[in-house]
């Protein structure tokens, strides 16, 4: 992969007058979005856990300074997680030895005090800069930001996070006080560099790169001045040194004093990591986007894969349970799992309350693709791997739409078959609604199923908590799934969801 050398900021004029020394280099190794893919995807054979700690081992061993970054989201997204809720990527986390790490949204998905206690385990220096957690369970763990000594440099590192309202479950981040993105990060990097006299300041993010909703990594660097650098996380996009001008994800963006700032981001599942060398004297950088892949399998630590190997025991045992099958692949992004998801939804309200009129489900809650021929247990658990269930609701017609324009924004999201929209994406607006043929009624009352993520206003459709709860099912979503399969209507059938577009954009 072709490498740029990236110029930053020259910052303060002892720098320049110093008696010259030899130069420090820092070489930042980082990750983000792992989400529990501690083997390798089987969809591409990339990543891995003992793959990654062959990279990092190998740059730590030719390199005097090396710092190891994660940005957030280590769990979530496998049967790792859901078997043994974290404590398996804890383990391996400091197996690999990180030396920063912040949160991500999914580390609170089994609540707060959960999370704290996995994380009382890390060997990792915590940061959260903007979420005040001085009353909540993580208050101990965390510091608002922390500054790394390379010779007779400093580097200083914080830490911003998304609002957790919207996107975090309710009673998940009981005492998390949220502060504002922008002004936090602009006033800690300010604090370090005219105060602490740091060289440079690297803002771990966990906000995405140009999300939906604001702020995001590009925002961030367009409105600081004292950001020299952005790692971030959350979007699952991968960001490429050498994207050609023009290109959405841009690997330098111009910050508030004028001055091009490198963002870095691995798109998910740790089937890449960053390597960012920087020349303490004069600043410059070089970036590298490294793959994890099997030429990497020959120099593995067989110790660790041994430590591993009682958890993945128990994670293949429900990987080879087969429970059904399908006519059709149907991959992570594919509009047959959405429908099928969606679809899935409305039939289970339905079976919850009468006169149940559609159903919607996010494109964010379905975690896996699943294959043409047998689908098992295991696959299910980690195509809907959250703790969500199924509720009706009772909603306004005009609070319906409003949720359906978030969908918009967003690029459209699964809605039953019954359903119909279409919407311009750039505006976050939709043309036209069909519900059974017949355009969406604002002061009609609808009864919707959907998922409680969802009917408390998560994804930030904050107008679903309008509605009036009229049902709530009683198992997890995943276990709903695989009852469906094991004794209700995809019992020895071979499912066939259709891909037809359900919400289609007019530009």
């Amino acid at each position: 992969m072709k490498v740029r050398k990236y110029l930053l900021p020259l910052f303060a004029t002892a720098i320049l007058t110093a008696p010259s020394v030899m130069a420090e280099k820092l070489v930042i190794l980082h990750t983000n979005d792992t989400h529990s893919m501690i083997d390798p995807d089987e969809s591409d054979n990339l990543g891995g856990v003992l793959r990654r700690k062959v990279v990092i081992d190998s740059v730590r061993n030719a390199e005097k300074n090396v710092l190891l970054v994660d940005a957030g989201d280590f769990v979530q997204g496998t049967l790792y997680f859901n078997l043994y809720r974290g404590k398996v990527e804890q383990m391996l986390m400091n197996e690999l030895g990180y030396d920063i790490r912040i949160l991500g949204n999914h580390e609170f998905d089994n609540g707060i005090e959960e999370m704290a206690d996995i994380l009382a385990d890390s060997e990792a220096e915590m940061i959260a800069t903007n979420y005040d957690l001085s009353e909540s369970a993580l208050a101990r763990k965390f510091r608002p930001f922390t500054i790394k000594e390379f010779g007779d440099k400093q580097v200083g590192f914080i830490a911003i996070n998304l609002n957790p309202e919207g996107m975090i479950s309710e009673g998940n981040y009981n005492g998390v006080k949220y502060l504002d993105a922008i002004k936090a990060a602009n006033a800690a990097a300010w604090w370090l560099k005219h105060i602490d006299k740091v060289d440079a300041v690297v803002a771990v993010t966990h906000i995405g790169y140009d999300p939906t909703m604001p702020p995001g990594d590009k925002l961030l660097a367009g409105m600081s001045e004292d950001i020299d650098m952005i790692i971030g996380g959350h979007s699952h996009d991968l960001i490429k040194p050498d994207a050609p001008e023009g290109a959405r994800l841009q690997p330098m963006v111009r910050n508030a004093a004028g001055k091009m700032i490198p963002v870095g981001q691995l798109g998910k599942s740790g089937k890449y990591i960053g390597k960012m060398v920087i020349d303490l004297d004069d600043l410059s950088t070089d970036y590298e986007v490294i793959p994890i892949d099997s030429r990497l399998d020959a120099r593995v630590d067989k110790k660790l894969d041994a430590k591993i190997e009682p958890y993945r025991h128990g994670v293949d045992s429900l990987m080879n349970v087969v429970i059904g099958r399908s006519a059709v692949d149907m991959p992570k992004e594919s509009m047959e799992l959405l429908n099928f998801g969606a679809d899935f939804i409305l039939e289970r309200g339905r079976k919850l309350a009468d006169d149940v009129d559609l159903a919607i489900i996010n494109k964010g809650g379905l975690r896996r693709g699943l294959p043409k021929g047998n689908i098992t247990e295991g696959m299910i658990i980690t195509l809907m791997p959250f703790y969500n269930y199924v509720n009706v609701i009772d909603i306004k017609g005009s609070d319906l739409l409003e949720a359906f324009n978030v969908m918009a924004a967003d690029g459209g999201n699964g809605v039953s078959g019954n359903v119909a929209i279409t919407y311009d994406r750039d505006k976050g607006l939709c043309d036209q609604v069909l519900i059974n043929g017949k355009p969406l009624d604002s002061e009609r009352t609808y009864r919707l199923a959907t998922i409680d993520y969802l009917a408390n206003g998560g994804d930030y459709m904050s107008s679903l908590k309008r509605g009036a709860v009229v049902a709530k099912g009683k198992r997890v979503l995943y276990d709903d799934l695989i009852d469906e399969f094991r004794n209700g209507a995809f019992k020895g059938k071979t499912i066939n969801p259709s891909g037809k577009l359900r919400m289609t954009p007019v530009k």
